[in-house]
């Protein structure tokens, strides 16, 4: 059955449907955005659901400003693998849901893996979604009827089925866990990178050193900081492999520029070429800055072998709870246990309880794992006479 839904296209519609929303506990979010051609996600439709009903609200001619009063306010905002839209709602709003539920990470509570919202629908309350069209332009109007109802659809089933996972939730008594996933969520940095770390995601930078690495660092944050400003993708200004030509050849002018491999010449237009011959010029004579990790404390040699072990034991433990892997411990969660981090995810709350202590006790050979037919690996405690 499709779902009935208001199409919001004026302000005074919208402002409705805000006042509505003041009074609900519960509401459901969705957005509909692009991003291929812009460094920020262009937001083209909100969808929205209570317990009244479903609204569809034009982006492009709607001011979403007032939405940020419903976000900061008492209800809780219901979403599906929000991490995405939370950015987009931020930049249109200035604000993220205070209270927030997620349906993508419930289910990974109760045995999903990562499921999409079609997969929970259908295997948790049986309704069948029509399928996307990853082709959809959101930001060409009009929309089609077909467009809309599908935007529509992922939200009009959106509350019932958080109700639902929830209900699972207490049964398992793993209401505090899934709160504090919901909550890490919710406060994990957004918006724009940080320009000075935009180096780190450019793989042939790693082959460089010395003054070569120092240029390209220079280079890759010019290169964020043009495409924030001209709202493009940062290879829209430079190429990854054009910032490497750049900072290997030294290039004294513009036309030296435009001979480069990955330099596209027509981007060097009002003044660019010697902005960026600017940026090359500054490098000279500083050093390469290191990785924020190499800030962190190393593992200790003696324990490298240890991490595919525990890896697999926690992977088990995950399994034999019945939770998604990743929300139980990830690969970099285990490094930085070993390495001591302080704030390190599995050193405190119920992740600690479950691997992190015991993984402690093992480091500290207080613990032993082992193999049993049938069960696996098992962590055992050691017991006190050494080993002949």
């Amino acid at each position: 059955m499709e779902p009935h839904f208001d199409h919001i296209q004026s302000n005074e519609d919208f402002a409705a449907l805000v006042e509505r929303l003041e009074f609900e506990p519960y509401y459901a979010v969705d957005t509909e955005f692009h991003r291929e051609k812009t460094y920020f996600p262009q937001l083209a439709l909100v969808q929205i659901a209570d317990s009244r009903g479903v609204a569809v609200v034009d982006a492009l001619v709607v001011d979403l400003e007032p939405l940020a009063a419903i976000l900061d306010g008492p209800g809780v905002a219901v979403m599906h693998a929000a991490r995405q839209d939370m950015e987009v709602l931020e930049r249109a709003t200035g604000t993220v849901p205070q209270r927030l539920i997620d349906t993508q990470i419930t289910a990974g509570f109760l045995g999903y893996t990562s499921p999409s919202l079609s997969n929970l629908l259908d295997r948790e309350l049986g309704v069948r979604m029509a399928k996307a069209d990853r082709l959809t332009d959101w930001m060409k109007r009009p929309l089609t009827d077909a467009q809309l109802t599908y935007a529509a659809a992922d939200v009009a089933n959106l509350l019932q089925l958080s109700e639902q996972l929830w209900d699972r939730v207490q049964d398992r008594g793993r209401q505090t866990w899934v709160l504090e996933a919901f909550e890490e969520l919710r406060t994990t940095p957004r918006g724009p990178r940080e320009p000075s770390a935009a180096w780190q995601r450019i793989k042939e930078i790693r082959h460089l050193k010395g003054a070569k690495l120092a240029t390209a660092q220079a280079v890759a944050a010019w290169r964020e900081i043009r495409a924030t400003q001209s709202d493009v993708t940062p290879r829209f200004v430079l190429s990854d492999l054009g910032v490497v030509s750049v900072a290997s050849s030294n290039p004294g002018s513009v036309e030296d520029l435009r001979r480069l491999r990955g330099v596209d010449g027509r981007s060097f237009r009002s003044g660019v070429g010697e902005e960026l011959l600017a940026v090359v010029e500054s490098a000279k004579g500083t050093k390469p800055a290191s990785k924020a990790s190499d800030k962190t404390p190393e593992m200790p040699s003696n324990l490298r072998p240890v991490l595919p072990l525990i890896s697999a034991w926690a992977n088990q433990q995950a399994r034999t709870l019945e939770l998604e892997a990743s929300l139980l411990a990830t690969r970099t969660d285990l490094e930085d246990l070993l390495r001591g981090i302080p704030d390190a995810r599995l050193a405190t709350g119920w992740r600690s309880e479950i691997v992190g202590e015991p993984i402690r006790r093992l480091v500290a050979g207080e613990a032993a794992l082992a193999f049993e037919k049938g069960s696996g690996l098992v962590l055992l405690d050691r017991p006190d006479d050494p080993p002949l």
